[in-house]
């Protein structure tokens, strides 16, 4: 059976990461493609645990232990959900993987990326997606759009915008490093738009 096709959604918070991932999923599922969707952290029962961690925790965590959660997180999610479902041929859709530890803890919080993506990739067993789809958005509008959703932010929500713009040009960076597994978009632009870019894309990849 050939091997499924692995798609991760990246960008910052406020970006619309769930709301494309979810309109990719549908769109699939009407194919009657057979879609598993995950994300990160808290894709499998321990992930959940972690997540709370991660995210909800009160107190200082230090950025070396954050990295190693959201490794740990990872490596459980890759071995139980993610592998076996792209061994059965199934496409896997995810919000978020270790191009969010890259930005996050490596940029974010002023660690070496490259550390940082070499204890993914071991996590992982050196599984990268078939495609990433960034949603490039400016941190303020991002603010906004969390403003309008949520009364309380998580912990890297939370976190000053200096703290973001760092986040947002790692992100960038990595896209330009490697142009034949990202998509960028501007998440400015209507749903429907990304929605269908996003489609062209996929629809080229299961060709």
């Amino acid at each position: 059976m050939a091997r499924g096709l692995f798609l991760t959604f990246e960008g910052g918070d406020g970006s619309g990461k769930s709301t494309q991932s979810a309109l990719v999923t549908e769109w699939l599922t009407r194919q009657g493609r057979t879609v598993v969707h995950s994300r990160e952290p808290g894709g499998t029962e321990l992930g959940v645990e972690l997540r709370e961690i991660i995210l909800h925790r009160r107190g200082y965590i230090a950025p070396r232990a954050e990295a190693l959660l959201y490794a740990a997180d990872r490596a459980q999610n890759i071995a139980t959900v993610v592998r076996p479902a792209l061994e059965r041929g199934d496409i896997v859709i995810q919000d978020r993987y270790l191009d969010s530890s890259v930005a996050y803890q490596g940029a974010g919080r002023v660690l070496d990326p490259d550390e940082v993506r070499e204890v993914s990739l071991w996590a992982t067993e050196r599984l990268l997606p078939d495609l990433t789809i960034l949603l490039d958005l400016d941190i303020e509008t991002g603010r906004a759009r969390l403003d309008d959703a949520r009364t309380r932010y998580d912990r890297l929500e939370a976190e000053a915008a200096e703290f973001h713009h760092r986040v947002r040009e790692a992100y960038l960076a990595l896209a330009e490093a490697e142009p034949e597994r990202f998509l960028v978009l501007d998440a400015t632009r209507p749903v429907a738009e990304l929605a269908e870019a996003i489609r062209h894309r996929v629809s080229e990849l299961l060709a």
